[in-house]
């Protein structure tokens, strides 16, 4: 949990409570917020492979992330709650948000490693058209769009209103 502790304070993201967990299926699965928490309940530790340990943070903070990250402020404005997590000893971090100068939705993956934090997916979505850009294929994870799973590639695909981050 140390790590995951760690990402947030590099990333300068605000926690909301304790970290939890959860079966990998049910919170990749969720779509809306996870529950935090309580600090005084202390961490919680993972004590499978097919558990995640997450945490949740201050929507403002990942705003602040944004807005660092790219240099740009105000670009990338969050529109669904954040996924930042440790599955099998692997941190990443999944934000979606609205691209305010192109006019669609994004969603932005990011790895942490002791090398630091690499972008392995990007995903633009309108309507009419989804674009990706994935690196995924070394990981347990897809991105789903339309009900297909992607790991790997840049290309276009038909429009949606929403893609997720699930195991692949």
């Amino acid at each position: 949990m140390v790590k995951l502790r760690n990402l947030l304070i590099g990333a300068g993201l605000t926690a909301v409570g304790a970290i939890g967990t959860k079966a990998a299926v049910d919170y990749f699965r969720n779509r809306g917020e996870e529950e935090a928490v309580d600090e005084a309940e202390g961490d919680q530790e993972v004590t499978s492979s097919e558990e995640v340990a997450y945490v949740v943070v201050e929507p403002d903070s990942v705003q602040e992330f944004l807005d660092n990250s790219f240099g740009d402020p105000g670009r990338y404005v969050p529109n669904r709650p954040p996924k930042i997590f440790e599955y099998q000893d692997e941190d990443y971090m999944v934000i979606w948000a609205e691209d305010t100068q192109q006019n669609k939705n994004q969603m932005l993956v990011f790895h942490y490693t002791d090398e630091g934090r690499k972008m392995v997916a990007s995903v633009g979505y309108t309507s009419s058209v989804t674009d990706y850009n994935l690196s995924l294929s070394d990981t347990p994870f897809a991105v789903e769009v339309n009900e297909q799973k992607l790991t790997g590639g840049k290309g276009e695909t038909q429009g949606t209103d929403n893609v997720d981050f699930v195991l692949a």
